[in-house]
């Protein structure tokens, strides 16, 4: 059984620092995707980073807006995945969720206010149950 639990979110100052985790069981050894997905207030979610791989480490995407920003890294010892986010912006305050299955997605997947999807159309296929980023001035 897949679960993905995120943690580390919470309010920062803008120009801070957050780490997120996400725990996860049941991928290990598989060749699934693995990322993070933000939705802002009001509006779809939208890719931020992924990475695919069977070891830690692996081919990571991160979305171009935020490149110089976010790092995306995974520990298959420790079944956890990371996002650290450095000079966050308000714009950056959203509800993060770890996503992950055996389609291809990343930061340019076509997502709804509810899922996202690969390019052949497959949804993500798991989520995680968000953790909200507040950023203040």
């Amino acid at each position: 059984r897949v679960q993905l639990v995120e943690s580390g979110g919470g309010p920062v100052q803008t120009g801070g620092s957050l780490r997120l985790s996400c725990a996860f069981s049941g991928i290990n050894g598989t060749n699934w995707y693995m990322g993070w997905v933000r939705q802002p207030p009001g509006k779809k979610r939208e890719g931020v980073a992924s990475i695919y791989s069977v070891v830690s480490g692996g081919t990571t995407r991160v979305a171009y807006a935020m490149k110089d920003r976010v790092t995306i890294s995974k520990d298959n010892a420790k079944n956890t995945l990371y996002l650290q986010m450095n000079s966050l912006k308000p714009e950056d305050a959203a509800i993060y969720y770890c996503a992950a299955g055996p389609a291809e997605f990343g930061p340019r997947s076509y997502c709804t206010d509810t899922d996202c999807y690969s390019s052949d159309g497959r949804p993500i296929g798991f989520w995680g149950q968000g953790t909200p980023v507040t950023v203040y001035s």
